[in-house]
C-alpha cells in the first residue's frame, strides 16, 4: 500500500461516521451540511470541545463511492472532538451530537482534504458524505455518575469498602450494547469492595448502597476499561453503564446482629448454653427471599444451643433469649454456609436472616417449678405420696396455648400420688399441698412427656399447670389396698365369717371390710370406687377363684410380704 494511503487511513479512523446516499448537489458550501435524521428522545449529553467521542461511520463521495468505513474494520472509531486531529468539518459536524443520533454530513474540500486530496483514495477538492452514529462521549474531567432507582425505607447499615458484595447487574455501552448480564448466568456477582477485584469506577459505585437497593452507575473509559477494552465484548476507550441491584453484603469482620423485635414484659429467665429450645421461624436472605420456614412445615424447630447442634450464628443469636420473643438475627455467611451454601435455595456467601418466635426452652437439669398463688391459712395437713386428691387443673404451653381442662368435665381429677398414673412432674407438685391450695406448675418435658410429646402435646414441650387441690384423702402404703389402724383381730377369719358357716362369700366379706372402716378400725385405699377395692381385695384372696375364702386362703399383707405373694390386706 502507498505510504499516503496509510497516512488517509489514519487519519480516517479519527472519524465516525456512516456512510448515506449522496444528498444532492448544494452548489459550492462554504461549511458543513448537517442532516440530523434521528435524534433519540433522551439526550442527557452532547459533544463539545475537548469531548472523548467514540463513534461508526460510512464515507463516500457524491456518487455514493464508498473511500472508508468503520463498520468494514469491524472497531468503531475514537478520538477528541475540537483539537485537530480531525478533518475540520467533522470537528465541526460532530458538535452537538446524542449518543444514538445519527447524522449525515456533507464537507466541502476546503473543510475536508483540501485541493490536494489524498493520494490514491480521496482526489483533490472532493466533497465528502459521511453517515455517522455516535456512540460513547466522556471527558476526562467526568466523575462517576450514580442514581439510585430504588431504596428500602429501612436500611440500617450501607457498604464500604473491604465488605463483600453480592449484586445483580446487567451492563451496557453508553449507547444500550449489552455486554454482560449476572442474570443471564443466573447467579449473583459475588466479590470485596475496595480490594483491587473490581474495576475502579464499580468499587466506587458500591460505596454507600444498602441492600435491596438498585442504582444506575455510570462508568467513563478511565476508570473502566481504558484504551484495551476487554475482549470483544468492551472496545476500547468505552464507557460503561452497569444497573445494579445489591443483593446483600457484609464483613469478614461481621459477627451476629440481633434486633429484638418484642421482648415480654416479665422475663424471668435467659437461655444460656446448654439449654434446649423450641423456636418457630422464617429465614429469608437479604433480598427478602424466603429459604425456609418452622411455619410452613406446622413445627417448631427444637435443638440444643451453644452446642454446635445449629450454624454457629444461630447458637449465638439465640442466646439470652426469654420466652415468647420475638428476635431478628442477621448471620453473615461465614458464620451460616459459608461459600458452599446449602442445597438450592441458600447461594454461596448469603447473608442469613431469622425471624424467631421462642415458644419455649428449658435445661436437662430443671427441676419442676413452683409458684403457690394462694394458700389457706391453718393449713396443717398436707398431701403426701399415696394419697388419693381430687383436683382442678388448666394445662397450657408456655406460649399461652389451651391443651386441657379439667373444668371441661363434670368433675375434678381424681388421682392416687405415687401410682405413675400422672406425669412425674405433675405429681411432685401436687405433693405438700393443703386443701385449697393454688398452685402453678412449670413442668419441664424430661418430668412431662418427653421428646415424642403425647395426644396433643407438642414433643420436648415445656408445660403450664394451673392446679387447684378440691381435697385429699390420706392413702395406704403402696401394695396395700386396706390397712388396720391398729393390730388386726388375733381371730380374724372366725369374726370374717359371720354366719359361722366356715367360709366367707363376697357378700359377707364386703360387709365385714366396710364395718371395720365405719367403726374406725381401719381404712380402705382412698379411691372414688370403693366397692371396686373391695371386690379386688376379695379376689385376691379368693386364691382357687371359687367365690369363697377359707381359713386356709385368708392371709395378711405382712405375711404375705414374706412369702411375696401379692396385695391384701
Amino acid at each position: 500500500m502507498a505510504p499516503g494511503n496509510t497516512i488517509l487511513i489514519l487519519i480516517l479512523l479519527l472519524l465516525s461516521v456512516p456512510a448515506a446516499p449522496a444528498l444532492g448537489d448544494p452548489g459550492p458550501l462554504e461549511d458543513v451540511v448537517i442532516d440530523r435524521y434521528y435524534i433519540p428522545k433522551i439526550c442527557l449529553r452532547e459533544v463539545q470541545m475537548g469531548d472523548f467521542i467514540r463513534y461508526h461511520y460510512n464515507g463516500t463521495f457524491k456518487d455514493g463511492k464508498k473511500f472508508d468505513s468503520s463498520y468494514d474494520r469491524g472497531a468503531t472509531v475514537a478520538g477528541v472532538v475540537g483539537v485537530g486531529r480531525l478533518i475540520t468539518g467533522m470537528d465541526r459536524g460532530l458538535q452537538g451530537m446524542c449518543v444514538n443520533e445519527r447524522r449525515h454530513l456533507i464537507v466541502p474540500p476546503h473543510l475536508g482534504y483540501g485541493s490536494i486530496g489524498v493520494a490514491g483514495l480521496i482526489p483533490p477538492d472532493a466533497t465528502l458524505y459521511f453517515d455517522v452514529v455516535m456512540l460513547d462521549i466522556w471527558n476526562k474531567n467526568d466523575k462517576l455518575q450514580v442514581t439510585t432507582l430504588s431504596k428500602p425505607e429501612h436500611c440500617n447499615r450501607t457498604v464500604e469498602n473491604s465488605d463483600f458484595v453480592r449484586y445483580h447487574y446487567n451492563g451496557t455501552l453508553l449507547d444500550g450494547t449489552p455486554f454482560d448480564s449476572s442474570y443471564s448466568k443466573d447467579s449473583t456477582y459475588d466479590t470485596y469492595v475496595g480490594t483491587g477485584w473490581l474495576i475502579k469506577g464499580m468499587d466506587q459505585g458500591l460505596l454507600g448502597m444498602c441492600a435491596g437497593e438498585k442504582r444506575s452507575i455510570i462508568i467513563p473509559p478511565f476508570l473502566a476499561y481504558g484504551e484495551k477494552g476487554y475482549g470483544t465484548v468492551i472496545p476500547p476507550q468505552a464507557s460503561l453503564v452497569f444497573s445494579v441491584l445489591l443483593i446483600d453484603f457484609h464483613n469478614p469482620k461481621d459477627g451476629v446482629f440481633l434486633e429484638h423485635l418484642e421482648v415480654p414484659e416479665s422475663c424471668k429467665r435467659r437461655a444460656v448454653t446448654g439449654d434446649f429450645v423450641r423456636y418457630h421461624y422464617n429465614g429469608t436472605l437479604m433480598d427478602g427471599t424466603l429459604f425456609d420456614s418452622s411455619y410452613s412445615r406446622n413445627h417448631t424447630y427444637n435443638t440444643y444451643i451453644g452446642k454446635g447442634y445449629i450454624i454457629p450464628g444461630m447458637d449465638q443469636g439465640l442466646q439470652g433469649v426469654c420466652v415468647g420473643e420475638r428476635r431478628r438475627v442477621v448471620v453473615p455467611p461465614h458464620l451460616a454456609y459459608g461459600e458452599n451454601g446449602a442445597g438450592n435455595k441458600i447461594p454461596g456467601s448469603a447473608v442469613l436472616i431469622f425471624d424467631v418466635h421462642i415458644i419455649d426452652f428449658h435445661n436437662p437439669a430443671d427441676p419442676v417449678e413452683i409458684e403457690t398463688v394462694y394458700r389457706p391459712e391453718g393449713c396443717n395437713v398436707t398431701t403426701r405420696d399415696r394419697d388419693f386428691v381430687r383436683y382442678h387443673y388448666n394445662c397450657s404451653l408456655l406460649d399461652g396455648t389451651k391443651l386441657f381442662s379439667s373444668h371441661d368435665y363434670e368433675k375434678p381429677q381424681e388421682v392416687t400420688l405415687g401410682t405413675n398414673k400422672v406425669i412425674e412432674g405433675l405429681n411432685s407438685g401436687l405433693l405438700n399441698m393443703c386443701a385449697g391450695e393454688r398452685r402453678v406448675l412449670i413442668i419441664p418435658p424430661h418430668l412431662g412427656h418427653g421428646e415424642s410429646g403425647a395426644r396433643g402435646v407438642p414433643g420436648s414441650a415445656v408445660l403450664r399447670f394451673e392446679v387447684e387441690l378440691i381435697s385429699m384423702e390420706e392413702g395406704v402404703p403402696e401394695g396395700y389396698l386396706f390397712i388396720w389402724h391398729g393390730d388386726p383381730p388375733a381371730n380374724l377369719y372366725e369374726q370374717m365369717d359371720l354366719n359361722k358357716d366356715g367360709e366367707i362369700p363376697a357378700d359377707e366379706f364386703s360387709t365385714f371390710i366396710k364395718t371395720q372402716v365405719a367403726e374406725g378400725k381401719g381404712r380402705l385405699m382412698p379411691s372414688s370406687d370403693p366397692e371396686k377395692v373391695i371386690a379386688d381385695m376379695f379376689q385376691n384372696q379368693d386364691r382357687n377363684q371359687d367365690g369363697k375364702i377359707t381359713s386356709e386362703e385368708l392371709k395378711l399383707k405382712s405375711d404375705e410380704d414374706q412369702e411375696k405373694i401379692h396385695e391384701e390386706l
